[in-house]
């Protein structure tokens, strides 16, 4: 997270907006020798107070909720890009990299096995609304027992909420007619993830 201040004060509900649309991030546990990683999409309840997700059994993060509850974060991330120096038209720059990231932080625990056909009927909902006019793929489609049987790989959790932090680097330290101009050129290379979504947010910053 980048620690110019500056780049913190966007108000928290852009955040939540960013991250209940993105509902994709990158799930962090701290572990010996190292920390454990696993990339999941999520649905943030009502008040974000919690996201609900589902991770394979035999992940390792998985196996460490069977025994306790545990602290964790999720990052969710994207648009992001390479800030070229000459992009600004003005002297003594240097390269950046321009991006927007939410993170949670709080508590892992593992749900009720029964829990878990909801949540996928859920999580498969939120997606599919987002494909229409395409007829919704619904879970009643699967085969007599087929989801049954996938769904023993696989464990429901809940992420208990209890602090978000946020960074939208997007050049606010510029002024307007220089980022604007930078904007251009992100949208022009696609240097990046989603760099058009990135370059119409360096245009007008949410405040």
């Amino acid at each position: 997270m980048h620690p110019n201040p500056i780049f913190h004060k966007t108000d928290s509900q852009h955040s939540l907006a960013f991250a209940r649309e993105r509902s994709f991030g990158t799930l962090a546990m701290n572990a010996d020798p190292v920390p454990l990683f696993a990339h999941i999409p999520f649905l943030l309840n009502d008040t974000a107070s919690y996201a609900d997700l589902h991770l394979v059994r035999s992940n390792p993060i998985a196996r460490a909720l069977s025994t306790a509850k545990q602290n964790a974060r999720l990052a969710v991330t994207a648009p992001d890009s390479y800030i070229s120096p000459d992009w600004y038209g003005v002297k003594d720059q240097v390269p950046t990299w321009n991006y927007v990231a939410v993170h949670f932080i709080g508590v892992l625990k593992l749900q009720p096995q029964e829990h878990l056909n909801a949540l996928l009927d859920r999580q498969s909902a939120h997606f599919e609304s987002q494909l229409l006019p395409k007829a919704p793929w619904t879970s009643d489609k699967m085969s007599e027992g087929v989801m049954e049987k996938m769904m023993r790989a696989i464990v429901p959790v809940r992420f208990h909420i209890e602090d978000m932090q946020s960074t939208w680097k997007l050049g606010q330290n510029k002024p307007d007619v220089v980022r604007k101009r930078a904007a251009k050129h992100v949208a022009e290379h696609n240097l990046g993830s989603d760099t058009s979504t990135l370059a119409e947010w360096m245009q007008t910053p949410p405040s």
